[in-house]
């Protein structure tokens, strides 16, 4: 019986931020094999690509009107991501050990890409979200104009799908 209460527990917004989160690593893999711009296509890059992708959701999840309600499907966007990096790092063979010491450095560099990605919602050349794009170190050819084209149209998709 109290196995029950608690499967029922789920609220609205973990399922949200679940079907979202499920959304962006599924839209990061098509990203990451369907372009051909980054240097090296290896965990790096898929983790910039889900961080980038996170942080548009972030960004969409704000402009909706219900904001206290967003804000709570953020936070558990964020806990299903550094549940992600845990699984994901200990499936590369980091051991117990050391596991803690790498999902920090990971949520470290997101935070740190948070503060850098651009106020403004247009990533279309934009001067910032190029300077953010360099930071990353993934992009061959210095192809920075071009990218940000390519996301910020991934990022109106994003805002379209959700209408």
């Amino acid at each position: 019986m109290i196995l029950q209460y608690f499967k029922k527990k789920e609220n609205k917004e973990q399922i949200i931020a679940t079907k979202q989160y499920e959304t962006i690593l599924y839209e990061s893999t098509i990203f990451l094999n369907k372009n051909n711009f980054f240097k090296i296509k290896d965990y790096k890059t898929s983790f910039e690509i889900v961080s980038i992708f996170l942080i548009m959701f972030f960004r969409i999840n704000l402009l909706e009107i219900n904001k206290n309600k967003y804000l709570k499907v953020n936070d558990h966007l964020v806990s299903l991501f550094i549940a992600d990096l845990d699984e994901s790092l200990r499936k590369k063979g980091i051991g117990d050990m050391s596991i803690g010491k790498y999902v920090k450095s990971y949520v470290k560099k997101f935070y740190f890409r948070i503060s850098k990605f651009p106020a403004d919602n247009n990533l279309y050349n934009n001067k910032s979200f190029i300077e953010y794009l360099k930071i990353t170190n993934l992009i061959k050819n210095d192809d920075y104009a071009n990218v940000s084209r390519i996301f910020n149209k991934k990022f109106d998709d994003f805002i379209n799908s959700r209408n």
